[in-house]
Formats: structure tokens, sequence, C-alpha cells
């Protein structure tokens, strides 16, 4: 098992918008927002699933992993200001490639899931070295 925690800023969402385009209301509007049912700025959901990017790539797999399928679902927001913790739990791997299904789960610092699902990781390793 494996987890990494991350407060999430007004500049996280600024940056993600640069980056990708994303400019909708929900983030950036809290006229907004304040008629939705989310009531507050509201994180892109891509940020929250970003945490389990490092996971994979830098601790479970480990360097060379890479997402092969996502299922993950969104059960409730993640407010500018919230602090989250993503951990990843290895659920199989296979014994004849470098293929491992994860569960998936974050969680806001009040216990609310905010996302969950599970994924299918392929971990590419260097040539020469064993399952490669």
């Amino acid at each position: 098992m494996a987890s990494l925690s991350h407060t999430f800023t007004t500049h996280d969402v600024k940056r993600y918008a640069s980056l990708t385009g994303d400019r909708n209301p929900l983030h950036f509007d809290e006229g907004f927002t304040a008629r939705t049912k989310v009531g507050g700025l509201i994180v892109h959901g891509g940020l929250t699933a970003g945490l389990f990017n490092a996971l994979v790539a830098e601790q479970l797999p480990g360097p060379g992993s890479v997402f092969l399928h996502q299922e993950w679902d969104y059960p409730a927001a993640v407010y500018i200001g919230d602090s989250v913790t993503a951990q990843v739990e290895v659920l199989s791997a296979r014994s004849d490639k470098p293929v491992t299904r994860l569960r998936c789960t974050a969680r806001r610092d009040d216990g609310t899931v905010v996302l969950r699902g599970e994924s299918l990781v392929y971990t590419m390793l260097p040539d020469g070295e064993p399952g490669a």
C-alpha cells in the first residue's frame, strides 16, 4: 500500500486550467458555484486523479509505470483548500508480465471519499531486467 497527500490551492487550479484550457466556472466563479449544489469553488477532478499518477510512477508499482485502464468514480467534491490523501493498494499482480491491478481511493481530511475505483498499470522495465 502507498499514499500521497496534497492540499489544493487556487494556484494549483489556475495552473491546471492554464495547461488544459478547462476554465469551468465551478473552479473560478464563486457567484456561479454559490447557486449550485457544490456551493463553493471546487478543484478539477484531474488534479485529484493526478495524485494517482504520482503514486503509480514514484511508489507503487514505481518508476516506469503507466496506466493502461482506469475506472474511477467521484462521489464528492474537493474544494480549494482541502487536503486530500490518495492511496493505492495492490489487488493483483500478473506473474507473466509487469501488470498490476490497484484499488484507488482518495479522501479529504474529514474522511469523505472523493475518488474511488480501480486501475490497471503496466511497468516498463529497462531491457535486460527480469520481467522485461
